[in-house]
């Protein structure tokens, strides 16, 4: 081995899908050990009488193929469906302190969870416990609480609609509106930031968009490993000729090139189609600079042409008819320098303008984005400039265009939908009154930071967890594993094992449930769930496999187990819900009238589209008018010290969100490791480093205000084509050097995305990994 090369790190030349993608689905397979039962998982995969994949949340075409799932889809099928099992024997014979020592890879792939388990503190181990007695044990200690505001209630993404509904129900029949959820730490800027631009904190564009469409702008997301069956929609437009337009800092292989698994010619001739026609690597927090330097470049466009006669480049009537700011925002962008815009966001003033007037010639254009926009300090404003810029022409509700945000769990944006919120409006609590008769709780609760910070400081002490890995998720990894161990109550509705499932309160309970693949059969026989896709389209879900264990539950049954162990006068009838979904169903619909004919809709190939209100131009501000509005200079984050460096916080290939399936990240040339800080060579060199070097990692600015030290020791620097100034870290591992307090004041959303840093060569004390995830 020569001495610029460093194991496991190996450039791909590849492009991404191709036989790559299949080489890796079938890997999944076979590592799981259960070949036959995970093939026929998938091909009821995304189908009209199949489940909706449990990865991400792109929607499903009109007519699907045979094969409607993406590498990734498969990999969340093959560990959902595993044949590995974690059983009471294994529990007996391991104690926590010891399976803390695994790695978060490890312990989920231990294998799905088989019974209900409880925490035993005399011997270390979780022991089996019957379910009513969990639920009555569970049942006490909330309704031991002196507070129901004492007390958090958590959501992941996979939970379904049916689920999040009662969920919510009764959450606030209990008394609270404590719901930190999973959108609290991804696209919360959307759902805070859109309604007051747009009136409505969801996406505008539909699939159909993409077909009609005359240019897309990609910012802050890579499709490749987070949507990968995003990139099936974006060849389609490349081929027919649409510029593509991606601002980000690092160069992600999905965006470059993309062969089809699903081409024959593709795969036997081994050739690709380009995706993005254009590629800017601009810094991290650059994206404010970039927005408001295309829209000042539009503006200055439209003044040339209007001077000379020629109709102008902005679209004046429906400015004029439609919106309101937009004379603020003009001034705004007037008093802002090319020198200031070209300073934050690394990219030269030629190179704005060439994105704007591609911007400009095209008739109807989307702009997409992912958390690279929104995880930030400033991310609600960041949110706002890109509806600011499509505004600018008329670039919503109407076919062909809009925005786009790219939502991560598959139900992550129905959850919200059917009152998964810490801040409910008076439709919804109008709702439940008139459907249950009693009177939910108005104060606002807490989101995802919030609760931590309760909990940290001895507010909350008990935390109920539908699903996800919440204290492996939140920032701030030390603080937060802290806060954990002084609840007196942990409930984690869960399918495998992870690492806050060891994070031990007073009482502490594993309920095991079935997964989206599973067979859920109820008094009046099997029974569907729902989703809501990040395009507004709800649709069925039907597991057809047989659950991993006899003592599995649905969602649906051991939420409303533990609402009738802890509401003894309950005023919801929750037996005979969960006997037959279409009820929950009838309910929602009661509670939110946009759900109307929710059974009779959902019940047709494919589901129907919640109406998105700003799509027809129908905008539900208190004006009734799309709203400009401003983002104060040009800082997403606060301005950098010399020689720091901003860090964002990435997932591997092999990654979703905090669920490790393996050690490769292969479009990025890495592989059996993630121990891995990926800098430009620039940045390397002035810091006396070089490719392969252990470094340590150390936070600054608003990360370390509180005087404690944040760090990560002995991680690998891994030369890489990202942008000057900015370095590249996996998430959860990154987690570690941001604080609670370092968030979107607006939102809550953690800055996962921008987090300041220094760097050092690694001490000869740490030369392997110090950081709570490395593996």
């Amino acid at each position: 081995m020569s001495e610029d090369q460093v194991p496991g790190i190996e450039p791909y030349d590849g492009p991404a899908g191709g036989w790559g993608a299949l080489g890796a689905v079938a890997r999944a397979l076979s590592g799981q050990m259960a070949i036959a039962r995970e093939s026929i998982a998938l091909h009821k995969v995304n189908q009209p009488k199949g489940f909706d994949c449990p990865g991400c949340a792109w929607p499903d075409p009109k007519e699907t193929s045979s094969f409607e799932f993406c590498e990734n889809g498969a990999k969340a099928v093959s560990w959902e469906a595993t044949a590995k099992r974690v059983r009471p024997e294994f529990f007996a014979s391991n104690k926590v302190a010891d399976l803390w020592n695994l790695s978060d890879y490890a312990l989920e792939g231990l294998g799905r969870i088989t019974h209900p388990m409880a925490y035993d503190p005399a011997s270390d181990t979780y022991q089996p416990i019957e379910w009513n007695e969990a639920f009555r044990r569970i049942g006490e200690a909330l309704r031991a609480l002196p507070d129901p505001n004492m007390a958090e209630f958590y959501t992941s993404g996979r939970a379904s609609n049916e689920a999040a509904f009662l969920y919510q129900l009764f959450v606030r029949e209990y008394g609270t509106n404590n719901f930190p959820d999973c959108s609290n730490m991804c696209h919360e800027a959307t759902s805070v930031g859109l309604p007051q631009s747009l009136g409505v904190g969801k996406g505008t564009v539909t699939l159909d968009d993409f077909e009609h469409c005359d240019a897309i702008f990609c910012i802050g997301h890579n499709p490749g490993t987070n949507h990968p069956r995003m990139l099936g929609t974006l060849r389609e437009a490349s081929l027919r000729g649409v510029p593509i337009v991606v601002l980000n800092p690092l160069p992600e292989r999905g965006l470059e090139r993309f062969t089809s698994p699903q081409s024959p010619v593709e795969m036997l001739t081994g050739t690709s189609v380009r995706i993005a026609s254009t590629y800017y690597k601009l810094k991290i927090g650059g994206d404010v600079a970039v927005l408001k330097g295309m829209m000042k470049s539009l503006l200055d466009a439209d003044a040339r042409a209007i001077a000379a006669g020629m109709p102008g480049v902005i679209d004046r009537d429906f400015i004029a008819t439609q919106t309101t700011g937009f004379e603020a925002l003009a001034d705004d962008l007037a008093q802002t320098s090319w020198e200031a815009i070209e300073r934050h966001s690394g990219l030269t003033r030629a190179q704005i303008e060439d994105a704007a007037d591609i911007y400009a010639k095209a008739k109807n254009v989307i702009v997409c984005y992912g958390m690279g926009i929104t995880q930030h300090a400033h991310g609600t404003e960041n949110v706002q400039q890109i509806a600011n810029l499509l505004l600018l022409r008329g670039n919503i509700g109407r076919p062909g265009a809009g925005i786009c945000p790219l939502r991560g769990h598959s139900n992550v944006q129905g959850d919200r939908t059917v009152g998964i919120t810490e801040k409910p409006n008076d439709a919804l609590n109008d709702g439940i009154r008139k459907t249950y008769g009693f009177k939910p709780p108005v104060a606002h609760g807490h989101d995802a930071v919030a609760a931590v910070i309760a909990i940290r400081e001895g507010r909350s002490k008990a935390l109920v967890a539908l699903g996800g890995n919440l204290a492996v998720a939140m920032p701030d990894t030390d603080e937060t594993f802290e806060a954990m161990r002084k609840l007196d109550l942990a409930v984690h509705i869960a399918t495998k094992l992870n690492r806050s499932h060891l994070i031990l309160a007073k009482a502490s309970f594993i309920l095991p449930c079935l997964g989206r693949t599973e067979l859920d059969v109820q008094a009046t026989g099997p029974q569907a769930v729902t989703v809501e896709d990040s395009m507004s389209m709800v649709h069925a879900s039907a597991g057809t496999l047989t659950p991993a264990s006899e003592h599995l539950r649905s969602e649906p049954w051991i939420v409303a187990g533990i609402a009738k162990a802890t509401l003894p006068n309950t005023r919801v009838d929750w037996d005979r819900l969960v006997g037959d979904y279409n009820l929950i169903r009838d309910d929602i619909e009661k509670v939110f009238p946009i759900f109307f004919d929710f059974n009779k809709r959902v019940s047709a190939p494919g589901g129907f589209r919640l109406r998105v209100a700003a799509s027809e131009r129908d905008w539900a501000t208190p004006d009734k008018r799309a709203h400009f509005l401003l983002a104060k200079g040009l800082d997403e984050d606060a301005p950098l010290e010399a020689h720091e460096l901003m860090l964002t916080t990435i997932r591997s290939h092999d990654q979703y969100n905090t669920t490790i399936y393996g050690l490769n990240d292969r479009y990025r040339g890495v592989s059996g490791r993630r121990d891995v800080i990926f800098m430009h060579p620039n940045d390397l060199a002035a810091r006396g480093l070089k490719h392969g070097d252990r470094i340590d990692v150390f936070a600054t600015g608003a990360n370390v205000a509180d005087g404690k030290e944040r760090a990560v020791r002995g991680f690998i620097a891994v030369a890489f084509e990202i942008a000057e100034g900015s370095i590249a870290m996996y998430y959860p591992e990154g987690n570690a050097l941001i604080a609670l307090e370092s968030h979107d004041r607006r939102s809550g959303t953690p800055a996962y995305k921008s987090v300041p840093v220094r760097i050092t060569s690694a001490n000869a004390m740490t030369q392997t990994p110090t950081a709570a995830h490395a593996v």
